[in-house]
């Protein structure tokens, strides 16, 4: 059975040997057939090829005479617009291209030239009828520089008027500098420049064929080349009449060669010249040559596949084993991905988790107190001590609800630095104040150190740089036990530039600590450390998120170093420039005073009636009059029909039905009336990101007041009205 088995494989590897053969003995048939084929049609396209060669120099010689032409007339535009056109003329320089400029005021003989001579068209033959653009060419001469040249004459208009002829003559060198270096067909072409009326030869151009002495006209140029035939120059004269193009074959000194005659510029000039047929011929022998290369390549690739076919096929099992390890791996990389997605959405779960009990904490102590507070609205002491239980639940909310849109922003790539002078004493006086009363309430020390600082005054934003000093301190003091100990050190290192200060920043506590593995994902969104110990600890697992952020936006650097009950240190080191005339000392600012509301009257937009309700009774309460507009229409409509002066104020919330409050803002300004453009206008809304500031300002407000309404911060506000009254 194997031994049939094996005649069958002979058999059937006999037959794909004789038909490979068979295959083969076609297909030089068949090459041998094309590359005769292919010699012939390679010779007809290397004369085409010459032809459009031909035609390409043709329209860049045209191309520059329209060009040259088309200049010229912008020149004539300028003389006819000088007050002086021959004194424009004798001061015109001249250039590579134009080698000499003329006039001639109408009915007048001579004129004037850049050359410094008197001018005449004496000795300029345009009684050919050769045009360029339309305007009359000369016939080829020799210039005084003894370069064979040519003339443009163009009419001077004048507000419609005739006042004279432009002359410009140009040199044919121009014209050889444009055409290729190389030339074409191997520099194996040989092409003259000829005057068609004159038939004398004015431009042999460089790179273009053998190097000789060269010939003078037409007749020159049969001689050297032994074109003697009547029919030949019969043809010839006849192309440069009609202005035809002619191609013809002729022996010339021994060789065979293609002579043309090519008419430019519809026959004012011609380009001559001729190919030896060796050249034209080259490209179809080398195409022959590269098929005999590629068909003896292929053969030998076909012998070496055969070769390599046995091999190839051993490996293919081989192969289908490591396409199924590669799935495999693929699949296993898949898991390892829906792997990490599923740990995402699980961290947005315990993110959302956390967030739910974390609202619901200060929002049940909110409506728990308020509750209390119905039943006990008679005993003053419990409605303070309820009130500032709401308030403090309220401002917990707040925060938390802050820390979510700053991250938010934070990922959005919205975070823009707000960069100004500050002085780095009064940022950490404001931290020192805020965390010394924590620390002291958990009966924990505070320890200070600046050492190492060259200058106060610094350029940044303070804001931020509070914001990531009050994140990392505040951490602290919640993760350390009562009775321990933090530490700020901010330290001054040594200087890369003299324009910046380069500090570091170090918060060290002997708390909790945290795990090697929690210190992995510590600058992660939505993390936090939970052990029987810090799960009490309020907060979103944002903040160190946030600070991270903020520290790399600033180009700095920020590191944790932590073990458990033995504490946590956190390093950042920042960059940021010298202030420039710092003054030598710290002003200190007085406390801002707020404003009495006591008899003021306000106008407010406000959409939402439980807004409107709370902010009626608060500024009640301040002793000041509310009239509350349901949107940003009926706010500009109550304002057109109140008295001068009888607002003080106009309250204005942002989003609005009918029209929202930037609109209704620039309605207000827009008014003609006195006080339009000088009552104060404060945003009120719960947009409190800084574009939002800066879109209210921009709409034509004065001030913005975020929401939830804090009427002392209202009250500052105002108070910066009332002194820029005064001040008038």
């Amino acid at each position: 059975m194997i031994n049939m088995s094996n005649k069958r494989e002979k058999r059937s590897g006999i037959s794909l040997l004789l038909s490979i053969i068979a295959v083969f003995c076609v297909f030089g048939v068949i090459v041998f057939s094309v590359s005769r084929k292919i010699s012939k049609e390679m010779s007809a396209s290397a004369i085409q090829n010459l032809s459009e060669s031909l035609d390409l120099i043709q329209c860049t010689i045209e191309a520059i005479l329209r060009n040259e032409a088309e200049f010229q007339k912008l020149i004539a535009q300028e003389v006819a617009r000088a007050d002086d056109p021959e004194e424009y003329i004798r001061v015109h320089e001249k250039n590579q291209a134009m080698a000499k400029l003329s006039l001639i005021r109408s009915g007048k003989t001579e004129g004037v030239s850049n050359t410094g001579e008197q001018f005449t068209e004496e000795g300029l033959d345009f009684s050919a009828g050769g045009t360029v653009a339309g305007m009359p060419v000369s016939q080829s001469y020799l210039n005084y520089m003894g370069t064979w040249s040519y003339t443009i004459k163009c009419p001077v208009e004048r507000d419609g008027q005739v006042i004279g002829t432009l002359y410009a003559e140009y040199i044919y060198d121009t014209i050889d500098q444009s055409l290729p270096e190389d030339g074409f067909y191997n520099k194996q072409a040989t092409l003259y420049i000829m005057d068609a009326e004159s038939q004398r030869f004015v431009l042999k151009p460089k790179g273009m064929g053998q190097r000789s002495a060269g010939h003078l006209n037409l007749a020159d140029f049969y001689r050297a080349n032994n074109i003697q035939d009547p029919g030949i120059q019969a043809e010839v004269n006849d192309c440069l009449r009609t202005g035809r193009n002619v191609l013809f074959y002729h022996d010339i000194r021994g060789v065979r060669a293609l002579s043309y005659m090519w008419p430019v510029n519809d026959g004012t000039i011609s380009l001559v010249g001729y190919v030896p047929v060796e050249a034209i011929q080259q490209e179809g022998r080398t195409v022959n040559q590269n098929i005999a290369i590629v068909v003896i390549s292929l053969l030998v690739a076909f012998l070496l596949c055969i070769g390599l076919y046995y091999r190839n096929w051993r490996q293919q099992d081989k192969l289908r084993r490591e396409q199924e390890a590669e799935r495999k791996l693929y699949n296993q990389q898949l898991s390892e991905a829906l792997r990490a997605a599923q740990i995402a959405s699980e961290s947005k779960t315990t993110f959302l988790s956390n967030m739910s009990h974390d609202i619901r904490t200060p929002m049940n102590a909110v409506l728990g107190f308020t509750t209390l507070l119905s039943k006990d609205a008679e005993n003053p002491e419990k409605v303070r001590e309820y009130t500032q239980k709401i308030m403090a639940s309220g401002q917990h909310l707040l925060s938390l609800i802050n820390d979510v849109l700053d991250v938010s922003k934070i990922e959005s790539g919205k975070v823009v630095l707000n960069l100004e002078e500050f002085d780095l004493n009064d940022v950490v006086s404001s931290v020192d104040a805020i965390i010394q009363p924590m620390a002291k309430a958990r009966g924990q020390k505070f320890h200070l150190e600046m050492t190492g600082g060259r200058h106060e005054y610094l350029v940044g934003d303070e804001t931020r740089i509070n914001q990531i000093l009050i994140n990392l301190l505040s951490n602290a003091v919640k993760y350390t036990q009562e009775g321990g100990n933090i530490w700020l050190r901010i330290t001054g290192l040594k200087q890369r530039s003299s324009q910046y200060e380069h500090i570091r920043i170090e918060v060290e506590d002997d708390g909790y600590g945290m795990t090697p593995e929690y210190l992995e994902t510590i600058f992660d969104a939505f993390t936090r450390a939970e052990n029987s110990t810090t799960n009490k600890v309020q907060g979103t697992g944002l903040g160190m998120a946030i600070t991270k952020s903020i520290v790399e936006l600033m180009g700095g650097t920020i590191e944790v170093f932590s073990e458990v009950d033995k504490g946590s240190l956190f390093r950042v080191d920042l960059e940021l420039r010298v202030a420039e005339g710092a003054p030598d000392h710290v002003h200190r600012p007085e406390p801002e005073e707020t404003a009495d509301l006591n008899g003021m009257r306000f106008l407010a937009a406000e959409d939402n009636e439980i807004n409107a309700e709370i902010l009626t009774e608060l500024l009640e309460l301040e002793g000041a009059a509310c009239e509350i507009a349901e949107n940003g229409q009926l706010a500009l409509e109550c304002f057109q029909r109140s008295a001068p002066g009888e607002f003080d104020v106009i309250l204005m919330d942002v989003q609005m039905p009918v029209m929202n409050g930037h609109e209704a803002a620039r309605a207000i300004r827009a008014l003609e009336r006195e006080d339009a453009g000088r009552i104060p206008i404060i945003a009120m809304t719960a947009n409190a990101f800084a574009e939002d500031e800066k879109a209210a300002l921009d709409a034509g407000m004065d001030a913005h007041v975020p929401k939830p309404l804090d009427m002392e911060h209202l009250k500052k506000v105002i108070r910066q009205f009332d002194i820029r009254k005064e001040a008038r």
